[in-house]
């Protein structure tokens, strides 16, 4: 272990909360792919900061709009006039499917994933009140992960996450994903009236990377909007790209009321937003909602550099073309025994229970990797991830499995 690493390991240990279980491992720099340590050891990153680096680490256009705006003017509030959030907004509806009309899409920015499921919740309560009767029930899966603050911990279907911090905020209730006669049996009973939103990501990330099915999801879309129940997309780690196309809802031909954006729309500066169309959208009037930080300058001509470079470097078919790669090669791995996923995201199961053992094993042979439980390996590759990338994963992956 080097002196940095030491150095900082104990400063944590005194002035910081225990709230990570961090790998014994400092990383002081990256450059496309790959991650540097205090040492000097390479890396390949494989979880990109939980699929925040979606152009590559440091990419020379993001930079250069970071640097170019923090030397200008890096926050003035959202209580005046700005340069690039109207832009970003222009740009992010056009991804969605629309940027003119009654139905375009109208965004607000926040700073985190799960502000932007906050926002959204909000928003769908106040939609509820106004046009369900005063519906306010969310209405999630088992399994999925939402956020964590306390209403976006409610959201998420998983116990484990909610014991820790009762009493339990109201208003959430859970049918399991692809269980579509579940859906029908929970809208339809007793407390269907109270529902004002279904909302569910289309492939659940953190609980092991669990597609939502196309058939399932239309059936839901066709149903949410015969009752009047909004339909919210968490877009957080599957927008942009993340699955092969703008929005992973693309994949399903049906078109949500809210949509929620985070993590890879800036390249590691924290920016995120959630989306509606025009009528959900406009329900929210000055004074209703708001942030002291979200579309700061800075968050936007980050984000705007990163949709440059997805627009013009190619991001949209490499991640088309080395994801079906990726998926290939995991599935031929010792004890594989499933894969799931799309585009470049992509959970593996094993036989046996070793997936945190090889996330530390991997510090010794170059690879940052991510398990989600014992059995399961999730990667979540900058987007820029090469089919010689995943070679040279898979080789040193193999090694690992084999001996452990």
């Amino acid at each position: 272990m080097g002196e940095q690493l030491k150095e900082m390991m104990d400063l944590e240990s005194q002035y910081m909360m225990h709230t990570y279980g961090r790998a014994p491992v400092q990383f002081v720099r990256g450059e496309g792919m790959h991650l540097w340590d205090d040492e000097g050891r390479d890396f390949l990153d494989w979880i990109a900061g939980i699929g925040v680096i979606s152009v590559g680490h440091c990419h020379p256009k993001v930079v250069a709009a970071v640097q170019e705006q923090a030397g200008t003017l890096m926050h003035a509030s959202n209580l005046f006039y700005t340069q690039k959030r109207g832009e970003l907004a222009k740009k992010l509806a056009g991804l969605l499917g629309r940027e003119q009309g009654n139905d375009a899409w109208k965004l607000f920015f926040a700073n985190s994933g799960a502000e932007a499921n906050e926002g959204a919740i909000k928003l769908a309560r106040l939609w509820g009140r106004l046009h369900r009767d005063g519906a306010t029930t969310v209405l999630c899966t088992i399994r999925s992960f939402h956020g964590r603050t306390l209403a976006t911990l409610q959201a998420t279907g998983q116990e484990r996450f909610h014991k820790d911090f009762l009493p339990s905020v109201p208003g959430f209730a859970y049918v399991p994903l692809n269980d579509i006669e579940a859906f029908k049996a929970y809208i339809d009973g007793p407390d269907g009236p109270s529902v004002a939103a279904f909302m569910l990501e289309c492939i659940q990330g953190e609980s092991g990377v669990w597609p939502v099915e196309e058939a399932y999801l239309q059936e839901v879309a066709a149903l949410c909007k015969e009752r009047g129940i909004l339909l919210i997309c968490d877009e957080v780690q599957t927008g942009l790209y993340r699955t092969g196309k703008p929005f992973s809802f693309q994949h399903y031909g049906i078109v949500p009321d809210i949509v929620t954006i985070a993590t890879g729309v800036a390249d590691g500066v924290p920016a995120a937003a959630f989306a509606a169309t025009g009528p959900v959208a406009d329900a929210l009037k000055p004074g209703m909602h708001g942030t002291t930080f979200g579309g700061s300058l800075l968050a936007c001509a980050a984000a705007l550099a990163t949709l440059e470079v997805m627009e013009t470097e190619g991001i949209e078919a490499n991640v088309n073309e080395v994801g079906p790669y990726l998926q290939q090669k995991l599935a031929g791995l010792p004890h594989a025994v499933e894969t799931r996923g799309k585009g470049l995201m992509w959970g593996l199961d094993l036989d046996l229970e070793i997936a945190p053992q090889l996330v530390n094993d991997g510090i010794g042979v170059g690879l940052a990797l991510n398990a989600t439980g014992p059995h399961t390996l999730r990667f979540l590759p900058p987007l820029i991830c090469s089919k010689d990338d995943v070679d040279v994963m898979i080789e040193r992956l193999a090694a690992l499995i084999t001996k452990a």
